[in-house]
């Protein structure tokens, strides 16, 4: 391997790879250094600009704490996240689509039983939540695993409020037999991706919006069912086409019905203006026929 060029230096690379005992590797890094090759000789970077490429990088792993990942952040931003979520997650028509899974889910979470309320006293409009777990032949999907979690009013999670308050709007739920569950909490605001960091200068540097729209996120398992990681985007949230994430789907944007206080389904529930969000959830059979 002496005396490599631009045009052979690839399949040298290439050969050292021969004695990877992983096939999967082999496979992935061949393909890696392929397109990292092709890349750099479509773009002919500069010296100094593959310098600074590789100080981004650099900056990027030394962001990460065991509390942020901003090499995550970083696939997200570019669109990887979701490729990835894509490729691994295709549905039929019918099926609830899947979303990306997010930061703050956490296993640390308490269960609760329907109608319960999760917004550990924060301040904000109440939320009222029905949801429903069915099979693709709308048969009602009994004892599923309902993982619920979202932002506060303000677009903070539990996680972040100063002197935080434990687990807060967040919870899991178990469907009864007839696929049915319900809670009550609060209703969540648009919130910034974190932009302190190499990737809040690469979305500066590109005028792109810091700004996720408003959701709820749910996590559904259920026994012989595909799980289903996914999100409701409210209709008339203002950064539904500029998620920095690409998560949103339109299947997945959802009226949130807003009514005055004393009126409306659960009018005698609340004394002050409130949400009522409804959903039916369809779930995948694990083996597809």
């Amino acid at each position: 391997m002496r005396d490599l060029t631009s045009d052979t230096i690839t399949e040298a690379v290439i050969s050292t790879l021969r004695d990877t005992e992983d096939p999967r590797l082999a496979e992935i890094l061949r393909s890696l250094v392929r397109h990292l090759h092709a890349f750099v000789r479509e773009v002919g970077p500069t010296e100094e600009e593959w310098a600074a490429g590789v100080d981004f990088l650099t900056r990027t792993g030394q962001t990460c704490t065991p509390t942020r990942q901003e090499f995550i952040l970083l696939s997200d931003v570019l669109g990887v996240t979701m490729l990835v979520d894509a490729l691994g997650n295709r549905r039929s028509a019918e099926a609830t689509q899947n979303s990306v899974l997010g930061p703050y889910f956490s296993e640390d979470r308490p269960r609760h039983s329907d109608t319960a309320d999760i917004s550990g006293g924060l301040p904000g409009t109440p939320l009222f939540f029905e949801g429903r777990v069915v099979d693709r032949e709308a048969a009602p999907v009994a004892g599923a695993g309902v993982d619920v979690w979202h932002s506060d009013a303000d677009g903070h999670y539990d996680m972040d409020l100063p002197g935080s308050p434990g687990p807060a709007m967040r919870a899991l739920f178990r469907t009864d037999d007839t696929g049915r569950f319900a809670f009550r909490s609060i209703r969540p605001a648009s919130y910034p991706i974190p932009g302190d960091g190499p990737v809040g200068d690469l979305m500066k540097a590109t005028s792109r919006s810091l700004m996720r729209p408003a959701h709820v996120h749910l996590l559904i398992d259920a026994p012989g069912f595909q799980r289903v990681t996914t999100m409701l985007f409210p209709a008339d949230d203002p950064y539904l086409d500029t998620d920095p994430v690409f998560g949103v789907k339109q299947s997945l944007v959802e009226s949130y019905d807003t009514y005055e206080a004393g009126t409306g389904p659960c009018g005698g529930l609340t004394d002050v203006p409130y949400t009522l969000l409804r959903r039916t959830f369809v779930l995948e059979p694990r083996h597809l026929d």
